[in-house]
């Protein structure tokens, strides 16, 4: 399923997230940037039917922003409205009970779902939109080891009982529980409670056998020989030092830019005239054609 969606997991990436849908567990996925951790929640999403829905982590990332938030402009709107209404029903009341009479069976006729506090006035972000879905979704959250360690703390309820506490309204269950994918970069450790609740799964780069059938699978018109050779140089490539290894994303860029120039093996002078699809620092780019008779060789 996954590989009709354009991802080639391997068995144990494949199992894993079979086991997360299985037993119905959240999965936290590890690795390098680049490697293709974001992609397998769209490949899920798609090769399921289900909605993609994605929170992107960063420093400083609230309930606010992540949950939900009070629609304060619509409530002081309400608020005036309310008032007219109620002055428009107890104009002409002889008494105080006869103004409350009359305002109660006012309420009772349109339902009384006057509260100021209600689901009504509630702006649903990510994760409550992902809870409260009407059916099942695939609840990407991105790069979590960039928000704060206190933000961990918060997911855990969602994570291990698929419901949130709203001190207004009350717990929130989800009626259908979203497929929850986390995925870390591995800048800061998560903590021991947040991997518990979590199937854990470690995606790396693929070796050059796995990336071959990716580039023929995500690049049109490219030839064996040619995404055989990008594979393999891209595989040494990432052994030297630089600053920013290759992603898979950037190996297929550059395999797209050599195909459009019409290349059908990696030729030499083409390769170093288009390493800026592949290498995105100079420094990186200048220790990789000082190593390029070497690179190509092996």
């Amino acid at each position: 399923m996954l590989q009709r969606t354009g991802y080639l997991a391997d068995a144990r990436l494949a199992l894993t997230a079979w086991l997360a849908l299985a037993l119905d567990k959240p999965v936290m996925i590890e690795g390098p940037a680049g490697v293709g951790k974001t992609d397998l929640a769209r490949a899920l999403a798609e090769a399921l039917g289900r909605p993609l829905v994605r929170l992107q982590c960063y420093e400083g990332l609230d309930e606010g922003k992540a949950l939900y938030e009070w629609d304060y402009a619509k409530q002081m709107l309400y608020t005036q409205l309310l008032r007219d209404a109620v002055a428009q029903t107890t104009q002409g009341a002889a008494s105080l009970g006869e103004a409350v009479d009359r305002i109660s069976s006012e309420r009772a006729q349109t339902g009384g779902d006057d509260a100021f506090f209600s689901m009504r006035f509630l702006i649903a972000r990510p994760l409550l939109r992902a809870l409260t879905s009407d059916v099942p979704a695939v609840l990407l959250i991105d790069e979590v080891d960039r928000a704060d360690p206190e933000f961990e703390a918060f997911l855990l309820e969602i994570l291990a009982e698929r419901q949130v506490t709203i001190p207004e309204l009350g717990t929130i269950r989800a009626e259908h529980p979203p497929l929850v994918l986390l995925t870390t970069n591995a800048t800061r450790d998560m903590t021991d409670a947040l991997r518990r609740r979590c199937l854990h799964a470690f995606v790396d780069y693929p070796p050059p056998s796995r990336e071959l059938a990716i580039l023929e699978l995500r690049v049109p018109g490219i030839s064996k020989a040619l995404a055989s050779e990008l594979a393999r140089v891209v595989h040494e490539v990432r052994k030297l030092d630089l600053r920013k290894a290759p992603s898979i994303a950037e190996t297929i860029d550059w395999a797209r830019a050599l195909v459009l120039l019409g290349a059908s093996a990696l030729d030499p002078e083409l390769a170093r005239a288009t390493l800026g699809a592949l290498v995105k620092h100079e420094e990186d780019r200048a220790k990789v054609e000082g190593q390029w008779e070497k690179l190509t060789k092996l």
